[in-house]
C-alpha cells in the first residue's frame, strides 16, 4: 500500500509551515504501507498540478493532504470540502480568488473518502487532542482538498482521499503579541501518524 501525504510550504509571511514540517517527521513505513512525503506549495493553480503528478508517478491508494489552521488547538481531520475559492489573503504567487467555483463541473462539496472518525478516535487513544472538522476553509487547503477528490472521483475511484488541518507550531507563536494556540512539531508528527495508522487499518 502507498500513502501520499503533502504538506503546505510557508505563507501568510511565517517562516515555517508546521504541515510540511511534520510530514517530513513521519516514518517511510507505517503498518506496513510505504508513506511518500511531498511539499507542495500554498498556491491556488499549481499546487492541485503537483499533486496530479504525483499521483500518476506513485499511483497511491491513499492521499492525505496536510494544511496549517492557525488558531486551532489540535489537529483536525476534514469531513468536507465545498466547490469554492475566496483567498482571504493573497496565495504564494499573489492570486487571490474571491468566490469563484474550484471546478465549473464539480458538485457543490465532496465528504472525505477516509474513516474521518476512526482516525480522530486513535489520534485520542494515544493521549493527543484530536477532533473532526466540518469547515476546510475557503483557501488553498479546501482547493487542495476538493481538487484531489474531484481527481479521485474522475480518474482514480479506488483512490482514498482526504485532509488534516495543523495548529500552529510553538515556534511561531513564540513571539507573537498575543497568545495563540499551539503544539510542538513532534506532537503534530505523532498525531498525523496515529491517524494515518488508522486509515491503513482501515
Amino acid at each position: 500500500m502507498k500513502v501520499l501525504v503533502t504538506g503546505f510550504d510557508p505563507f501568510g509571511g511565517e517562516s515555517v509551515n508546521p504541515a510540511y514540517e511534520a510530514v517530513k517527521l513521519l516514518p517511510d513505513i507505517l503498518e506496513g504501507a510505504q508513506i511518500i512525503k511531498l511539499e507542495i506549495p500554498t498556491v491556488f493553480k499549481k499546487s492541485i498540478e503537483i499533486v496530479k503528478e504525483a499521483v500518476e508517478n506513485y499511483q497511491p491508494d491513499i492521499v492525505i493532504n496536510v494544511g496549517q489552521a492557525g488558531g486551532r488547538a489540535c489537529v483536525t481531520v476534514e469531513k468536507v470540502a465545498i466547490n469554492l475559492a475566496d483567498a482571504g489573503i493573497p496565495d504564494n504567487a499573489g492570486d487571490s480568488p474571491e468566490d469563484e467555483s474550484l471546478e465549473k463541473d464539480g458538485p457543490d462539496a465532496y465528504f472525505s473518502t477516509l474513516p474521518v472518525k476512526a482516525m480522530v478516535e486513535n489520534v485520542r487513544a494515544h493521549g493527543f487532542p484530536c477532533s473532526v472538522s466540518y469547515s476546510a476553509g475557503t483557501y488553498v487547503c479546501n482547493s487542495v482538498m476538493y481538487r484531489v477528490l474531484h481527481l479521485a472521483a474522475r480518474s482514480y475511484p479506488n483512490m482514498k482521499a482526504g485532509f488534516i488541518h495543523v495548529p500552529y507550531s510553538s515556534e511561531q507563536v513564540a513571539n507573537k503579541d498575543r497568545p495563540l494556540a499551539s503544539m510542538p512539531i513532534e506532537t503534530i508528527a505523532k498525531s498525523l501518524e496515529h491517524a494515518i495508522e488508522a486509515v491503513v487499518k482501515e
